[in-house]
């Protein structure tokens, strides 16, 4: 038998679907009985439904950003061993880590250091990091990047492309020594660079120091160009360590064993990863 309830019950389904509100619409139900019976006025039922619809909805947006990221699994703050990198302040990361100031100004953080110092790591750890806060960021290899811009390029879309990636706060451009010094590479690098230039925030890793930038760039005018911009706003830390994978490979070959989990460890990526 249809009561007036059940018919008033589908009304709310069909018009909270037609809201797109699929927080209340998994949870009214429940909050109405126990409105029901504990007495609560309709103010409180109201405002218990829209704080569910809130938390569900930035549940979502966490998800979204986090798959949108392409982060490599595990490299966490917490799993980054900050011990063997003494050089690089804690404390000076974690405040980069909240990303308020740096990345409202377009700053950008640059980080040094020989392959397999746990540059890599920390980026994403950093990138992770900033997703939980909030902000939209893009992880990918700096070679990966600019082929795709290439292309773009090809097809006459590059500026559709570049103005793409400003709905990223930020871009974390992994193993910048790998692109080669090519001219129609570097021309949509330094591009990238220019349009980002105190808009929108980059943080690169690159295993050369400022003066081996010509390595990269093709003349010396853009290498100055593209150094400038990046250095007129930003934080520049040094990883000068030993590299662990090196660390780890003398030690099996001295029959230590494979020593504890560090920072830059995991087996599941390409053998370059630094």
């Amino acid at each position: 038998m249809t009561t007036p309830n059940t018919v008033d019950a589908a009304r709310v389904e069909l018009l909270l679907s037609e809201l797109r509100l699929p927080g209340i619409k998994l949870r009214w139900a429940k909050l109405a009985e126990q409105s029901d019976k504990e007495g609560w006025p309709a103010a409180r039922f109201l405002a218990a439904l829209a704080e569910h619809e809130v938390a569900d909805r930035s549940c979502r947006r966490m998800e979204r950003h986090l798959a949108e990221a392409r982060l490599p699994a595990g490299k966490t703050l917490a799993t980054f061993d900050f011990e063997a990198v003494p050089m690089v302040s804690k404390a000076q990361v974690m405040a980069l880590a909240a990303g308020d100031a740096w990345l409202e100004q377009g700053a950008n953080v640059l980080l040094f250091g020989p392959s397999g110092g746990g540059k890599s790591h920390l980026s994403a750890a950093l990138g992770l990091a900033l997703v939980e806060n909030g902000w939209r960021v893009l992880f990918t290899r700096t070679t990966d990047l600019v082929q795709q811009l290439q292309v773009a390029r090809r097809d006459l879309a590059l500026e559709s492309a570049i103005t793409k990636l400003d709905r990223y706060d930020l871009l974390v451009l992994d193993d910048l020594a790998y692109v080669t010094k090519d001219q129609a590479e570097t021309s949509v690098l330094f591009e990238l660079i220019a349009t980002r230039y105190e808009r929108r925030s980059m943080l690169i890793t690159a295993n050369q120091p400022f003066g081996e930038w010509g390595k990269i760039f093709p003349d010396q005018a853009m290498t100055l160009a593209a150094i400038d911009r990046l250095v007129h706003h930003s934080t520049i830390l040094e990883m000068n360590v030993e590299s662990y994978r090196r660390r780890e490979a003398l030690d099996r070959k001295r029959g230590r064993g494979r020593p504890p989990v560090h920072a830059t460890t995991n087996k599941t990526e390409p053998a370059k990863t630094d």
